[in-house]
C-alpha cells in the first residue's frame, strides 16, 4: 500500500499516523493533486471527534487458538492513544475510516453498553465464562473519563458476580479501584497493564497519548494495593527500538507489584504494516531498514505472519532468543504465576426490589 501524502491543512498534534490511507474495503483511493487553482486554506487543528452509538449486541465471541479467552466486550471503536503499532486498526475500515488517522480521531463509544450486558448475561441460555476487556481497542482511554460506560459495565459484572478480564494503559482504571478490588477479593478480576518502553521520549513518539510510562507503573502499584493481581504485559516487543528494554520493565513492574508478565513481538497485520513503516521513516530514518530486517527475521522474511500459532510468538532464531530472555528474566523476577483462576461458581442474577431475602 502506497500512502497518500498527509493533508497540507491539517495541523497534527500528538498523534500516531500522520496520514489518512483509505480502508482496504473502499472501492475507490482519494488522491490530492494541486491543480495550479487551489486557494490556500487556513489550516486548524485535527481534534478528535466522538460519535455515540446504541449498539445493539455487545458480547463478542471467538474462538482462536492463539488467546485464552473466547468471549470480549469493547466499550469504544477507535482509540485516542494512538500507538502507531496498535494491531487493531485494521478494524476501522469494516466500519469506512482509514486505519491511520481516523482510528485515532474518529471514536465510537457505546453507552448503552452496561444494559446490554446485563440483559445478554442475563438470558436463560447463558453460560458463565470471563468476559475480556482490552482486548481490540482500549476501555479507559481519554474519554472513559468523561463518559464512565466502563465503570458501568464493571458494576454489572460486580452484581452478577460475573468474573472477567481486563488489559489497559490508561490512568483512569484507578477511578475504579473500589470496584475492582471487590471482585478480586471474590476472585472476579485481574488486570493486565501494558509497558512497552520505560523511556517517556519514546512512549510520546510511539504512543502519543498514553500516560507516560511512570504513570502506567503507578498503575499497577495501585491495583496491586488495591488486591487486584495485576501483570505487566510486556508488549509490543519492536526489535532495535525498545525490546532491549525487557528485563528492565519486568523488574520495574515487578517492583511496582506485578505478579506476572506476558510478552508478544510485534505484529504489522494488513494496514498496520505501511503505517508502521511510514513512522520509521519520519522519526528514525536510521533504524528503520534495521528495524523492518529483524522483523522480517520473526516473520518469515514478510512484515507479518498472521498463521494461528506463530502470529503472537514469531519463529526463527530472533523469535527464540527473546523468547529466552523473557523466560529467564521471569523466573529470576518470580513473575513466573499463571493468571488467577477466576471463579464462575458465584454467578447468579442480583437481588431485585421485592426479591424474598435469604435466611443464610
Amino acid at each position: 500500500m502506497t500512502l497518500p501524502p498527509r493533508n497540507p491543512d491539517e495541523i497534527l498534534k500528538a498523534r500516531g499516523a500522520d496520514t489518512r490511507p483509505d480502508g482496504r474495503y473502499e472501492p475507490y483511493q482519494r488522491v490530492r493533486e494541486a491543480d495550479g487553482w487551489d486557494i490556500p486554506e487556513e489550516q486548524a487543528l485535527l481534534t478528535t471527534e466522538l460519535t455515540l452509538e446504541r449498539a445493539r449486541s455487545i458480547i463478542a465471541r471467538n474462538s482462536s487458538p492463539d488467546i485464552a479467552f473466547d468471549r470480549s466486550v469493547n466499550p469504544y471503536r477507535g482509540c485516542e492513544h494512538g500507538c502507531i503499532y496498535c494491531f487493531a486498526r485494521p478494524s476501522h475500515a469494516y466500519l469506512g475510516l482509514s486505519p491511520g488517522l481516523d482510528f485515532e480521531t474518529r471514536l465510537t463509544a457505546k453507552p448503552n453498553a452496561p444494559d446490554l450486558l446485563a440483559a445478554e448475561i442475563g438470558r436463560r441460555s447463558y453460560a458463565v465464562a470471563p468476559i475480556a476487556f482490552g482486548t481490540n481497542t482500549d476501555p479507559y482511554q481519554p474519554v472513559e473519563a468523561k463518559l464512565g460506560i466502563m465503570r458501568g459495565c464493571l458494576q454489572v459484572l460486580s452484581d452478577w458476580n460475573h468474573p472477567m478480564t481486563l488489559v489497559t494503559r490508561g490512568a483512569t482504571v484507578l477511578r475504579d479501584l473500589d470496584l475492582l478490588g471487590d471482585m478480586a477479593a471474590r476472585r472476579l478480576a485481574w488486570a493486565g497493564v501494558s509497558i512497552t518502553t520505560l523511556d517517556p521520549a519514546l512512549s510520546r513518539a510511539m504512543e502519543p497519548r498514553a500516560p507516560a510510562p511512570s504513570t502506567r507503573l503507578r498503575m499497577i502499584e495501585g491495583l496491586a494495593k488495591a488486591g487486584v493481581p495485576v501483570y505487566v504485559m510486556a508488549a509490543p516487543m519492536i526489535p532495535v527500538l525498545n525490546e532491549h528494554e525487557l528485563e528492565r520493565i519486568l523488574q520495574a513492574a515487578r517492583d511496582a507489584g506485578a505478579s506476572g508478565a506476558s510478552m508478544i513481538p510485534v505484529r504489522l497485520p494488513l494496514e498496520v504494516a505501511p503505517l508502521f513503516r511510514d513512522w520509521l521513516e519520519r522519526l528514525h530514518p536510521g533504524k528503520a531498514a534495521h528495524v523492518m530486517s529483524r522483523i522480517h527475521a520473526m516473520r518469515g522474511g514478510r512484515d507479518n505472519d498472521p498463521r494461528f500459532g506463530s502470529r503472537m510468538r514469531g519463529e526463527g532464531l530472533e523469535a527464540d532468543l527473546l523468547r529466552q530472555r523473557f523466560r529467564l528474566a521471569k523466573k529470576r523476577l518470580g513473575l513466573e504465576g499463571g493468571k488467577l483462576t477466576l471463579d464462575s461458581s458465584l454467578f447468579r442474577p442480583p437481588p431485585r426490589a421485592g426479591d424474598q431475602l435469604a435466611l443464610f
